[in-house]
């Protein structure tokens, strides 16, 4: 009798469930036909049809052009590619330099020391003229052109408030004024960043939205005070791309390839990725794109902290400051306890990934897929990898020990 009573239980069970269940299938098949009516320029239409990123996502997007520099530098050749091998095998001791490459969706591979090029190899169908994107390694190049912008006197300083260029935050929440472009440049604004369903997910918006501007604008809100921690935002590096367009009066991409692109030689054009033909703004938390040893040029402005030849292109103090670690941070309550934050030698500072060495420190920008353009000032090295995927992962082990041997 037990086993037949559970039937009409089971029953109703489904009946007093079956109407919710049964309204978010029927809205999730509203939001799909609506996407694929509205197309590829809205934000559900893209999430639809595009679904997760990838590298082929420079040809979806329109983009600004930056232009090759007339003047273009070239990078000494004749390098001793056997030292590289040599310092591949400290890092990974069982494998063949371009069998792991190949084999972990490397497209690009680069490692330049004392302006020599010692390796440059293409893999997976790519080759030395091949356009490569840079995902989250555009924030690097924004956060150089905040530097910029405050020498030239656009910006006052990283520790004016955000509201002082963006007041319309300002008037909807006055929270925001006590963030600063410190705060942005550090991932720390206490601005919310996350969302667990794929429809308003903060990724997902800052990523795909047709109108950045206004996604930045409109859809942040305060979860904390500034200051208290680490968070990884895209919201910041869109935020930021609206206080250069706004002080600057140009396009960040424009700003970009007066003051960076040409001045170092960048030898092929290049482009930067945006939100809509209609907005027209550049998607400041990915979305440059360029040939791999072009992204070389701008690792090597660092490298010789913002000097290029006789020119300063950017101030010497903007670039130590962006890379060194931040001693002013409790380490221990501001990053997370895991990944390059796990031993306290890995930190994060405007717009770059960094880590101590006993008297000096590597720093790098990151980007999805395994983007990087990797710096060792004290080997005087550069090491730039594109990829289709991370693949095995590890890189930056990889990059640091072989940073490491090459510094012998």
């Amino acid at each position: 009798m037990a086993e037949e009573a559970s039937v009409p239980a089971i029953c109703e069970t489904v009946r007093q469930h079956r109407r919710p269940f049964f309204a978010l299938a029927q809205l999730a098949l509203l939001v799909t036909l609506a996407a694929f009516t509205a197309g590829c320029n809205s934000y559900f239409g893209r999430l639809v049809r595009w679904r997760g990123a990838d590298v082929g996502d420079s040809t979806r997007f329109p983009d600004r052009p930056l232009h090759a520099s007339k003047r273009p530098y070239f990078f000494a050749r004749g390098g001793d590619e056997s030292r590289v091998r040599a310092a591949f095998r400290e890092a990974v001791p069982t494998d063949s330099l371009n069998a792991f490459l190949e084999r972990n969706g490397t497209q690009a591979f680069l490692v330049i020391q004392n302006d020599t090029i010692l390796y440059e190899r293409y893999f997976n169908g790519a080759e030395r003229g091949s356009i490569v994107t840079s995902f989250s390694v555009a924030k690097s190049f924004a956060s150089a052109l905040v530097g910029k912008a405050i020498e030239e006197g656009y910006i006052h300083s990283v520790d004016d408030s955000i509201t002082r260029y963006l007041p319309e935050l300002a008037a909807r929440d006055p929270r925001f004024s006590r963030i600063t472009i410190r705060d942005l440049l550090m991932m720390s604004s206490g601005i919310h960043y996350g969302g667990w369903f794929v429809f308003a997910n903060d990724d997902a918006r800052t990523y795909y939205s047709p109108d950045l501007r206004r996604a930045a604008l409109r859809l942040t809100w305060i979860e904390r005070p500034p200051g208290e921690r680490f968070q990884y935002n895209n919201y910041h590096p869109l935020l930021l791309g609206l206080i250069l367009e706004r002080t600057t009066g140009r396009h960040v991409a424009d700003y970009l390839e007066e003051k960076i692109w040409r001045p170092v030689g960048m030898e092929f054009d290049g482009s930067w990725s945006l939100d809509s033909r209609e907005s027209g703004f550049e998607k400041m938390e990915s979305g440059l794109n360029a040939r791999a040893i072009d992204f070389a040029k701008f690792g090597r402005l660092f490298l010789e902290r913002g000097r290029w030849d006789s020119a300063q292109i950017l101030p010497a103090s903007w670039v130590l400051v962006s890379t060194r670690p931040d001693t002013a941070v409790d380490y221990r309550t501001y990053y997370p306890h895991g990944g390059i934050f796990a031993d306290e030698r890995g930190y994060y500072k405007y717009f770059w990934w960094g880590f101590r060495r006993d008297g000096s420190y590597d720093f790098t920008g990151v980007g999805n897929f395994g983007q990087y353009i990797y710096v060792s000032p004290a080997s005087h090295l550069i090491i730039v990898r594109n990829g289709s995927s991370l693949g095995a992962g590890g890189w930056l082990q990889i990059f640091y020990a072989m940073a490491t041997a090459l510094r012998r």
